[in-house]
């Protein structure tokens, strides 16, 4: 059987990650939660807002792309490997 390489699951949509944080932070904040549950869902939290984080500086990088080309607005396929 030939190798088939692996492919990465594509992160949720801002969206959807960001919908999945407002459901952790409610959770938590109804207070009534033992201690490893809280743990569980502050990093859970931790996990979706630095997801949220990422997906917000894209977008601000392929704007600022877009708006630094001679002046005009050209778009520009987002490589967030280049410094």
């Amino acid at each position: 059987m030939p190798d088939v390489p692996e492919s990465k699951p594509s992160p949720p949509s801002f969206e959807a990650c960001l919908q999945e944080l407002e459901k952790t932070v409610k959770e938590l904040e109804s207070g009534d939660l033992p201690l490893e549950r809280a743990l569980e869902l502050y990093e859970k939290g931790v996990a979706l807002a630095e997801t949220c984080r990422k997906q917000l500086e894209e977008a601000e990088t392929r704007v600022e792309i877009l708006m630094k080309r001679e002046g005009r607005i050209q778009p520009e396929p987002f490589r967030p490997d280049r410094s």
